[in-house]
């Protein structure tokens, strides 16, 4: 499944916290990416909580933009990725 980098801007800060709401607010976006098979794998936030860098494995970019869009996310940028560790296993 190809993987993308999803970047977004949000002006007045992601305001998600950090207990069970937090949690009930992650699990309906992960509920309603599913049937788009849209997988969720991790996200980083600025410190000023303005910025997040999201990876996602998902069919397409629009599958993206589709998910984005019924959980009122904006997408500011959308960059397929592959990956690249920096210790690779020794065969």
């Amino acid at each position: 499944m190809p993987r993308f980098l999803v970047e977004r801007t949000f002006p007045h800060g992601l305001a998600i916290p950090l207990d069970r709401d937090g949690r009930k607010t992650c699990a309906s976006v992960i509920a309603v990416n599913t049937p788009f098979q849209v997988t969720w794998i991790r996200s980083y936030v600025s410190l000023d909580g303005r910025r997040t860098f999201c990876l996602y494995e998902a069919p397409s970019r629009d599958a993206i933009c589709q998910v984005a869009d019924r959980n009122g996310l904006p997408v500011d940028r959308i960059t397929e990725v592959d990956r690249l560790d920096p210790y690779p296993p020794i065969s």
